[in-house]
């Protein structure tokens, strides 16, 4: 039996993805006592960050979680006469139509490990050629006592000898060919302060590499600490509300950060830069002299185009593609304003919605480098689990692979008063709040969900090739069929400590209109080739050769009115989870406004005490006293070395 939790809180917080971290965070700064729980073994949800052999186990997670079956539910004895109970579902159905394709060469032998991995159990490993999908066989992650824990660092699976050939992932098949088999290894958690966080840089492997151009899947296994795959794909814009936020509430201390450095279009079969500073401007090649100077025109009225309502007034009403037509812009200025710069396609934004995606874009351009873009190191991950730093640095507790079985509401009142957990324990509190996902099928049957088609690809090479190696780009692909959409492509390179050296990690993302794989095979096309034995003494092949390919789509959940979930009572809030976006402004926008229906009258995440402001009483100090006093000493030399975003220097450009 696990240790009790405290019998009542303020908040409790279900799920901690990006948004519920950041409510839990400010609530905890503004004193409240906070529970924050997740069912799951990791931080983040489907905002997660995972090394490749977590990846894996994250898809035999979800295979494993759609065949889960309601068990007689124990808690229906705790419940009242005056009470009623909601039910929260034991299945997560967010991520469907699960596609893995491997086309590395399979080179295992008997002795291939994780690099830095800490135990060691056999696992298959996935096989597959250009048609042939594959995955590897995990066993779930063994029941843990309740812990109460600070923030610790994202927690994976172990892997199991059982030797399937067929697996299927929320029905999709994924086959794999039983002879190939490696080993294969996992980081488990620590707590002890000697060991090694999966997000501290690795130090070098001195083991011979393989030559040049030809890279394994073993060698992927083996080097798979070094990958850290995000579930979402999206980038800070520098002067966006989430950039604003970790500054103003010194969470940014806790990461780091790096500038996207390339924004590219495709064109006519070309990946191609485009200019998008005055310098890249005037110091482009593309442009003529007399195109230089329309863009310019064109970019400096957008930044204050509110100032001149002549120019676009009798244009609201037809999209900004066609008002660019109108405007004195040649076609390639119209492509690359349309699909580099407001990142909207011909169909989808009116004139208003592209001029304010424009002047966004410049508004932050410049900041922090010649983009307006910003990646955090080891992936989009990092960004909930700083949040949940804050909130337990101030006093939050932390329960991963903790389930919520039910809410527990008061007829008369209809409010909700307490929450019964997987132990059986009832928790009182104030405030609930649940990510989308949390809640059954009944409660969401009024709902409509949208889709996100997702991509993960390994590949050898980046898009456009460069004299640096450690580009890392944006690309918008325009979708060519009506009723399709723009497909969004960011392509990482090993210095943002998401792959390991030698590969680059391309991630692609759409508004689903089928599923993932047909979505955006068509595009995966036109920009890369599958790794073949064949071509890889070619050096004369133009297009990046895939190594690890996957395909899945994932639920929108964002924008869903709180009316269309059914009898939810009023102190319970729905979190929603990623939407498919670029930025993160949804996320930051929903936390201030359910933090402003808890806490009325309290700022929003305000900066956190100086030391000469600490307060003492009978019983210490007081929780918003010393920040360092509450950091678990294994991890604070991490956050020491990391960037604070308040003190990069901005451009003056």
């Amino acid at each position: 039996m696990a240790d009790t939790l405290p019998s009542e809180f303020d908040v409790i917080v279900i799920g901690t993805g990006l948004p519920e971290s950041i409510i839990a965070a400010a609530c905890s700064r503004s004193g409240r006592r906070v529970l924050h729980v997740d069912s799951r073994s990791y931080y983040g949800g489907n905002w997660a960050s995972f090394s490749f052999s977590g990846l894996l186990s994250w898809l035999k997670e979800h295979q494993e979680n759609s065949d889960i079956e309601n068990d007689s539910p124990v808690w229906q004895d705790q419940i009242l006469e005056n009470e009623e109970a909601i039910a929260l579902s034991r299945k997560d159905k967010t991520i469907q139509h699960v596609e893995v394709f491997c086309y590395a060469s399979q080179d295992l032998h008997e002795d291939v490990e994780e690099a830095g991995a800490l135990q060691k159990n056999h696992a298959l490993v996935t096989s597959a050629n250009s048609t042939e999908a594959a995955d590897s066989s995990f066993l779930p992650m063994e029941d843990e006592s309740l812990s109460t824990m600070n923030c610790e660092m994202l927690t994976e699976q172990t892997p199991s000898s059982d030797p399937e050939n067929v697996l299927e992932v929320n029905g999709a098949e994924v086959t794999g060919e039983k002879e190939n088999h490696c080993d294969d290894k996992t980081c488990v958690p620590s707590t002890s302060a000697e060991d090694v966080s999966e997000n501290v840089p690795i130090a070098e492997d001195t083991t011979e590499q393989p030559k040049k151009n030809r890279i394994t899947y073993s060698q992927i296994i083996k080097e798979g600490r070094r990958f850290n795959i995000d579930l979402v794909s999206k980038l800070l814009y520098s002067r966006g509300l989430l950039i604003d936020l970790l500054i103003k509430s010194n969470v940014s201390r806790y990461a780091e950060f790096k500038n996207i450095t390339r924004i590219l279009a495709f064109r006519e079969g070309r990946v191609e830069q485009v200019p998008c500073s005055r310098a890249d401007v005037f110091n482009s090649k593309q442009l003529t002299m007399v195109e230089k100077r329309m863009l310019m025109k064109f970019l400096t009225f957008c930044m204050e185009y509110e100032k001149y309502p002549d120019e676009y007034k009798g244009y609201e009403d037809i999209t900004f593609y066609e008002y660019l037509k109108t405007q004195k812009l040649t076609p390639n200025l119209q492509y690359i304003v349309l699909h580099s710069i407001a990142m909207t396609s011909e169909t989808a934004s009116s004139t208003i919605d592209g001029l304010k995606a424009t002047r966004n874009f410049l508004h932050c351009l410049g900041r922090y480098g010649n983009t307006p873009f910003l990646f955090p190191l080891y992936g989009q991950g990092e960004l909930p689990q700083c949040f949940c730093r804050m909130c337990a640095v101030f006093g939050g507790i932390y329960c991963l692979r903790h389930s919520v079985q039910c809410l527990v509401v008061d007829k008369e009142s209809r409010k909700c008063k307490a929450i019964i957990d997987q132990f059986g324990q009832r928790i009182i509190s104030e405030h609930f709040l649940v990510e989308d996902s949390y809640f059954s099928e009944n409660m969401c049957s009024r709902v409509q969900y949208r889709q996100i088609s997702r991509a993960v690809l390994i590949t050898d090479r980046s898009v456009l090739k460069t004299d640096s190696d450690q580009q890392i780009s944006i690309l918008t692909v325009p979708a060519e069929e009506p009723g399709t959409f723009a497909v969004r492509v960011i392509e990482l390179c090993s210095s943002t400590m998401t792959c390991m050296k030698g590969t680059y990690l391309v991630h692609l993302t759409c508004t689903s209109s089928k599923t993932a794989r047909e979505d955006l095979e068509p595009v995966v096309q036109k920009l890369f080739i599958p790794y073949t034995e064949m071509e890889i003494e070619n050096e004369q092949v133009e297009k990046p050769r895939i190594l690890w390919a996957l395909y899945f789509n994932m639920r929108d959940s964002s924008d869903i009115s709180r009316s269309c979930y059914k009898d939810l009572p009023s102190n319970v809030y729905v979190c929603s989870g990623p939407d498919c976006g670029l930025g993160n402004d949804n996320a930051v926008k929903q936390a201030e406004t359910l933090f402003q229906e808890i806490c009325p009258s309290e700022d929003f995440c305000p900066p956190p005490p100086n030391p000469e402001d600490i307060v003492l009483d009978g019983d210490g100090l007081q929780p918003e006293a010393s920040e360092s006093s509450a950091i678990p000493e294994a991890n604070s030399e991490t956050f020491k070395e990391s960037t604070n975003l308040g003190n990069l220097e901005e451009s003056s450009e």
